[in-house]
């Protein structure tokens, strides 16, 4: 277990606790990438290696019977290299847990106002809610990051998740480099786990949106062509220098957000 400089006794309770558990207190929030990367490195370092290494988030709960489903559908297949379930919000409902990788419709999704019934679509990257209600596993771009299940022969294969990406896109980014080493990545909706979706992250709302847009930045530089990254670089210009000078005129302006629009232009202003 790696903390993350937690300062409500976190550490100290699981060491009395479950003392048999392998617990790394560090002194920094390392962040999701490197925190798991530390996890990962640790686990390499073992005499025996677990073949297989699921990565879950703290604000989950695994259903009863998940584990032992996610891990039949990743043995199924040779190819299969990571294996994500049908997430639920706390209510019970459906959380589009498996898209398509980001391209230049699905950055328009995200910076402007599109129909409301367009979001749900592969236009905006999602698979069909009756492949959610079915129990046979389907083949995806990627899972949300908050539960993925991952063979040990892949991170052999391609490498950690990439450090640079602080928070967010860091998932896409590593089944991106699993898709070009031929490997396949699959939703399982048989296996169930409910997600409390952005209990970290909402609390610092501004330095999110600062940070999930330089990783995207990122991500695109990584995974397009030069065309893509100039059409994606306009696109990014012009929606954050609308919020820059809403965020200006703002009686009070935030001057975090303002520094935020700033970044994120700088960002891909690179790519």
């Amino acid at each position: 277990m790696v903390d993350n400089a937690s300062a409500d006794g976190t550490p100290e309770m699981v060491a009395e606790a479950f003392p048999s558990i392998h617990l790394i207190a560090s002194q920094e929030n390392l962040g999701f990438v490197r925190g798991n990367n530390h996890a990962l490195r640790e686990i390499q370092n073992q005499t025996q290696i677990p073949k297989t290494i699921w990565l879950l988030n703290p604000d989950t709960e695994v259903l009863s019977g998940a584990t032992a489903t996610l891990l039949s559908a990743l043995q199924a297949d040779p190819q299969a290299g990571m294996v994500g379930p049908k997430l639920l919000y706390p209510d019970g409902s459906l959380q589009h847990s498996a898209f398509r990788f980001p391209g230049l419709v699905q950055l328009i999704f995200d910076l402007f106002s599109l129909p409301a019934r367009l979001y749900e679509t592969l236009l905006n990257g999602r698979y069909p809610r009756r492949l959610y209600e079915g129990v046979e596993p389907f083949l995806i771009d990627h899972p949300l990051g908050a539960s993925m299940m991952v063979k040990s022969a892949v991170i052999t294969d391609v490498g950690l998740m990439d450090e640079g990406f602080f928070m967010y896109c860091e998932e896409i980014d590593w089944c991106w480099r699993m898709r070009k080493a031929h490997w396949h990545t699959y939703c399982v909706p048989a296996a169930c786990v409910i997600h409390h979706a952005g209990q970290s992250s909402g609390q610092v709302r501004v330095s999110s949106f600062a940070n999930l847009w330089t990783s995207r930045a990122r991500l695109y530089a990584r995974h397009h062509g030069p065309l893509m990254r100039r059409l994606a670089r306009v696109l990014v210009r012009v929606r954050m220098q609308r919020r820059l000078r809403a965020a200006k005129r703002m009686r009070g302006a935030v001057p975090e957000m303002v520094s935020a629009c700033r970044q994120v232009i700088q960002a891909w202003g690179k790519i």
